[in-house]
């Protein structure tokens, strides 16, 4: 006889949404070197090749409406090899949109909507929403490499970039998805947090210790470097999270490779202060994104 997943609706379904140009599959690669051990706290986390395919094309059949309890088992057998799990965890940078589409009538314009279809697979379980940021003075130029054969004026859409606002993403994310915790921090701090953002996402507990955690950090720093700072953490462990963040702002003060955390870009009409004042009012937009209701920010 097939097996059928349990559907149980004391689990929770986290839902990493990227965004695009941030976390570039290392999330869920770290996780899913870690899965034994994760599942041993009833955290699951598949192979992504189980579950974007099968996640979209359900939620186009479905048309925003709610599945019904045998959809929602059969997708979860196709997802899951457990019967049971406390948490299952989900990672794909276009949950919010496709690359080519992210301009398309503002940033992210569909976010809400789209998130809020694919939920609707499992209307009855509770989720979680995780989001990485990017400052947009950076984020468009790394986006625009990802769109092959398109000018910048068909990438741009014709979009004020002064005006694009990730606070209008979360906005519509909250307004579409009423009660689902939504955790955010800015990919610019990734290398200080990363321990926590792993954490925050897989939902496992204070005492474990995941393996390759430093993949980040390894590709940012000098070889020198990296095993200095490795070293230096082994033996002098730090007592909180803060001191921490600390030590490794110290070695990357240090040790950074430049041409591996600048961007060198050029794009038609943007000029330096043009990006000095993108990355002010990115500045102000995370500072109000930390006060919005709903969500929990980590931060440096």
């Amino acid at each position: 006889m097939a097996r059928r997943a349990k559907l149980t609706y004391r689990m929770r379904i986290v839902y990493h949404l990227g965004a695009h140009c941030t976390d570039e599959e290392r999330l869920v690669r770290c996780l899913l070197k870690n899965r034994s051990r994760l599942a041993e706290q009833g955290i699951v986390v598949p192979s992504p090749t189980r579950y974007r395919k099968l996640l979209r094309s359900t939620a186009v059949a479905l048309k925003g409406q709610a599945a019904s309890i045998e959809t929602q088992a059969l997708v979860l057998e196709e997802i899951m090899d457990e019967d049971v799990a406390d948490r299952l965890v989900l990672s794909w940078d276009s949950f919010l949109s496709f690359p080519q589409w992210v301009l398309r009538d503002g940033l992210y314009a569909m976010a809400g909507e789209r998130i809020r279809a694919f939920t609707q697979i499992f209307p009855r379980i509770e989720a979680e929403f995780h989001l990485a940021i990017r400052n947009p003075a950076t984020f468009l130029p790394a986006l625009y490499e990802k769109q092959k054969g398109k000018s910048y004026e068909e990438f741009i859409e014709g979009m004020d970039v002064q005006a694009l606002r990730w606070s209008s993403v979360v906005a519509q994310i909250l307004r579409m998805n009423p009660g689902v915790p939504l955790v955010i921090w800015c990919d610019e701090d990734t290398p200080l947090i990363w321990p926590e953002v792993l954490q925050a996402v897989s939902g496992h507990d204070d005492a474990t210790e995941l393996e390759d955690t430093d993949e980040l950090l390894s590709q940012i720093m000098s070889p020198d470097g990296f095993a200095r700072m490795r070293n230096y953490i082994a033996t002098h462990p730090p007592g909180s999270v803060q001191q921490r963040r600390r030590i490794v702002s110290a070695f990357l003060d240090k040790f950074a490779v430049t041409d591996r955390i600048e961007m060198e870009f050029s794009l038609p009409g943007w000029t330096d202060a043009m990006v000095a004042e993108m990355t002010a009012r990115y500045a102000e937009d995370v500072a109000l994104i930390r006060q919005m209701d709903g969500v929990s920010f980590i931060g440096a």
